[in-house]
């Protein structure tokens, strides 16, 4: 296991020092790999679709296929049971399948910051997340966004308990143009971009800016057991994810062109805008070890993890 890590610690400083240059994989055909997306393929994932358009995963010897999940618990059971060689996971989601004995491991960081805010219009009297005192904020009825509000109310030096909070679902963009609540949660880069694409001025609250550390949203992920029998394949998957989001953060053009060519279906316009948001926080760079000790702390203060996370065994990387 020590030379495992030590060789991914060195493949990841390759990668992310950009050194696009030469090729690493083995003579002979592609070892054939599943990466399961944590979402619905979008404007997050462009380096992923540029790295298998552009070649990257086969010049390191991978022949990738990049599936959607069924649902968000779906991935880390994929990879645990063998079934999928890779996958994409929202940190939070890393964590809760590790409390829960899936041995899911982070190899490297996709998107660098947290992407949840809480999102207000502009010209309503909400100015600050403690202006949320005595009015309504909407979440989706997941966990995530009850530490989201209480996170972002505390650190402004607001009292969460005296906040409204309303089930809406995933249906921020709508309630907040109809004025149904005051504020919502969501994330900057979908919501926010959107309700500024329907002519809504925003104020987005970023929640990196308000009591959260700024922990890495998104991981490439693998199973222990994997990064034990095959270290040279992770070694390659994480180079060539490397690359493509290196591309993604040099070229977002390219990129773009790299997930509509993919993925058809998806508008443009709105794919551009949430990549233009994104571009700053998909550079390649190493895990921090400092950070995410706070953030297994932060999830642990807010309920989202109910014991203490051993941050060595789920990301073994040496920042």
């Amino acid at each position: 296991m020590r030379r495992a890590v030590a060789l991914l610690a060195a493949v990841l400083l390759l990668a992310i020092s950009g050194a696009c240059g030469g090729n690493g994989a083995e003579p002979g055909a592609p070892r054939g790999v599943a990466l399961v997306l944590d979402f619905v393929p979008n404007a997050a994932h462009a380096g992923i679709y540029a790295a298998q358009r552009r070649g990257y995963y086969r010049e390191a010897g991978i022949e990738a296929t990049i599936r959607a999940p069924g649902e968000s618990t779906d991935a880390p059971k994929l990879l645990a049971a063998g079934r999928a060689e890779f996958a994409i996971l929202d940190i939070h989601d890393l964590g809760i399948a590790r409390e829960r004995g899936l041995e899911v491991v982070g190899t490297m960081p996709i998107v660098q910051r947290p992407l949840a805010a809480i999102l207000a219009p502009r010209d309503g009297p909400v100015r600050s997340p403690r202006d949320l005192e005595g009015r309504t904020v909407g979440v989706t009825g997941l966990p995530s966004d009850e530490a989201v509000v209480d996170s972002e109310i505390e650190a402004d030096g607001g009292d969460p308990e005296r906040v409204e909070r309303v089930t809406i679902g995933f249906d921020a963009v709508s309630s907040l143009a109809a004025g149904r609540v005051a504020a919502a949660t969501g994330f900057w880069n979908a919501e926010g971009t959107a309700l500024r694409s329907r002519g809504i001025p925003v104020r987005i609250f970023a929640l990196d800016r308000y009591g959260a550390p700024p922990y890495p949203e998104l991981v490439l992920a693998a199973s222990a057991t994997t990064i034990a029998r095959d270290p040279g394949l992770v070694e390659a998957m994480v180079a060539a994810t490397g690359r493509g989001y290196e591309l993604a953060f040099r070229r977002p053009a390219r990129a773009l062109d790299d997930l509509l060519a993919a993925n058809p279906g998806l508008d443009r316009a709105d794919q551009a805008a949430q990549l233009h948001a994104l571009r700053p926080v998909l550079r390649p760079a190493p895990f921090d070890r400092g950070v995410l000790a706070e953030w297994a702390a932060w999830d642990l203060d807010h309920g989202l993890l109910q014991r203490p996370l051993d941050v060595d065994a789920a990301f073994p990387l040496r920042p």
